[in-house]
């Protein structure tokens, strides 16, 4: 609420001042302090009102109440053409679930949920195999992007990480036969000219060298791996070398038609994914970075029977699964952006864990988290894995 005094002349000119100026919003507890400030620095000021529970702005002068809408209301106004424009540029259908958002005036915000100690995360997971932490080979591709916050990641986990280019694959220097574990990378392989994905995996699939070498990675049971994002996409066309993927979809452009990068909230499912190990149940924000996550099954059949291997849902700010944007930016079935093999040594995940693995990564956590984020637990739990 505004309280304002004057005759209309001088409230509509203190409304509408187009002066030099800030509107700042201090806690009750701090307005003494605040004041010495701008008083010490002979900064002129006017306390204009109060924030109320009602979710209305609401105007008086004096104590006649000369103007109230509520939030909602206004918000909506204020965004109606921004919404137009976006109907037409994008999915009209998306843009009005966006818009309609505002009519929620009970919305909580983003929130998280953890069914695990979070300072635990902390402990060391296992072991050193053969006197020697395991390795992991982080793969890069033309235009991947994320292969840093990966490999800290891992490394922040016990592992010795190591940075393994497609090239070096594809022209026998390296068989991945040294490394327990190996991670494709986010970002934009080949530019995404060839579909998001598709032309990473198309290097390997059709060079007779690299396909074997994967297949006897993927088939040993001592190793472990992880796609996220581009490596997502590109890990998903590879079933035909990775033992119990059958029921994986491919990735499809966002139904919203543009990319999404946004802090979004997932469920964390109960499957048997090593990396999920403990997880279930938790709601955490994660990083989403990408222009095709929509997860597209070849039939109904295959999407029930890859239910119990779906690792993340994104979750609107009440927790329940959505479809709906942008909570699910891609419009993925089920909310589905994660799923794990019939064994789980093997996953893939449309957003960014590796981007949001310290708090400080975060745009929003709660006060309680220190150092690490939650999303540590996830290559801390393959840590664990390996013996």
């Amino acid at each position: 609420s505004l309280h304002l005094a004057g005759s209309a002349a001088h409230i509509l000119a203190q409304l509408f001042s187009e002066e030099l100026g800030a509107v700042l919003q201090v806690a009750e507890s701090a307005m003494d302090d605040v004041r010495s400030v701008l008083e010490r620095f002979d900064l002129a000021f006017t306390e204009a009102g109060r924030v109320e529970p009602d979710d209305q702005l609401t105007i008086y002068n004096d104590d006649e109440v000369i103007f109230s809408r509520s939030r909602a209301d206004l918000q909506r106004v204020w965004s109606e053409m921004s919404f137009r424009l976006q109907s037409l540029r994008d999915n009209p259908d998306t843009a009005r679930q966006e818009y309609n958002r505002i009519l929620d005036e009970y919305d909580p915000g983003l929130n998280a949920r953890l069914t695990f100690d979070l300072d635990a995360n902390a402990k060391p997971a296992a072991p050193l195999v053969g006197g020697r932490k395991p390795r992991v080979a982080i793969l890069r591709e033309q235009g991947v992007n994320s292969q840093q916050e990966m490999a800290a990641s891992f490394m922040m986990a016990g592992f010795d990480a190591f940075d393994v280019h497609m090239s070096d694959i594809l022209e026998g220097h390296d068989d991945l036969a040294s490394y327990q574990g190996i991670v494709a990378c986010g970002g934009f392989s080949f530019g995404d000219v060839l579909g998001a994905g598709g032309g990473w995996a198309t290097s390997i699939l059709y060079h007779s060298g690299a396909r074997d070498r994967f297949s006897a990675f993927f088939s040993r049971g001592d190793t472990f791996a992880l796609g996220i994002c581009n490596g997502c996409q590109m890990m998903a066309r590879l079933t035909d070398l990775i033992p119990g993927s059958a029921h994986w979809p491919r990735f499809m452009p966002n139904a919203s038609e543009q990319f999404e990068a946004r802090l979004s909230l997932v469920e964390v499912g109960d499957t048997p994914s090593i990396f999920m190990a403990g997880m279930a149940g938790s709601r955490l924000p994660i990083a989403t970075s990408h222009g095709e996550g929509r997860a597209v099954f070849e039939s109904e059949a295959a999407r029930v029977s890859a239910e119990p291997h779906v690792s993340l849902r994104y979750v609107d700010n009440y927790g329940n699964v959505t479809e709906d944007y942008p909570a699910n930016p891609n419009g993925s079935p089920g909310g589905i952006c994660g799923l794990t093999t019939e064994d789980g040594r093997v996953s893939i995940v449309m957003p960014h864990p590796e981007r949001v693995a310290r708090t400080a990564q975060l745009s929003w956590h709660p006060e309680e988290w220190g150092y690490e984020s939650p999303w540590m637990r996830m290559f801390r739990n393959a840590r664990a894995a390996i013996r």
